[in-house]
């Protein structure tokens, strides 16, 4: 496997300029697969708090950069939607979240928002003991007792996650009537309210349609996530 990755091959989510070289760093393994960014290009790309690798490794070291509540190490950790950033020393605090063409941008918020972070439920199994293993977006695992309903939890749901103790302190169905965000597609960016949604026969996406503020757009069903209101905007 390569250890370099070229800009022009880059996922369209990274908030990156194609043109101003060749190369750029390669994300470690980790959450969010392919599409996540490594953390270097947030710190010395977008924000520009370190110059280079040797920068941010030596700030990494210190323990002030969390994610979703975890001090990394790993200048390539791959970093994607929904993510929670905490620079401590700073006191600053950034929600990662889909802007305009699916590129993934840095949203302030305020400290009491980053004590928590959005999941978007892909998957569902029974698991040893009776329990429900959920499995969100970025590929993290959460438990679900047979006691805590987990027949209330399916697909496409979303969930917010305690980033200190892991466990779900609000959950938002995917229905009619639920406030989504495009994260894909022509429209992602874009924040609606769901109006319909429609099942196509086979093995077809299933599609929704969305209605926002400037009107409607219909989209595939796996492009939108369901969000709340206080994961849209910033400190306000």
């Amino acid at each position: 496997m390569t250890r370099h990755q070229k800009r022009l091959s880059a996922p369209n989510s990274w908030p990156i300029e194609r043109k101003e070289g060749t190369f750029t760093v390669k994300a470690s393994a980790g959450p969010h697969g392919e599409a996540g960014v490594p953390l270097l290009i947030l710190l010395r790309d977008v924000l520009g708090y370190v110059d280079n690798k040797k920068e941010a490794r030596y700030a990494l070291n210190q323990d002030g950069v969390l994610v979703n509540g975890d001090a990394i190490s790993d200048e390539q950790r791959p970093i994607g939607m929904f993510d929670i950033l905490a620079f401590t020393e700073r006191e600053e605090y950034f929600r990662v979240f889909p802007d305009e063409g699916g590129r993934l941008t840095l949203t302030p918020i305020d400290a009491s928002a980053a004590d928590s972070r959005l999941g978007k439920v892909v998957g569902k199994q029974s698991v040893k003991g009776g329990a429900t293993q959920l499995t969100l977006h970025d590929g993290s695992n959460v438990r679900v007792e047979e006691d805590e309903e987990p027949n209330q939890y399916s697909s496409k749901d979303s969930l917010v996650i305690d980033n200190e103790t892991k466990e779900i302190v609000a959950h938002f169905p995917y229905e009619e009537g639920a406030l989504v965000t495009a994260v894909d597609g022509s429209h992602a960016g874009e924040i609606g309210t769901v109006t319909e949604i429609t099942v196509t026969p086979g093995s077809g996406n299933n599609s929704v349609t969305v209605e926002t503020e400037d009107g409607e757009f219909e989209t595939v069903e796996q492009y939108v996530v369901v969000i709340d209101e206080n994961f849209t905007g910033d400190d306000e």
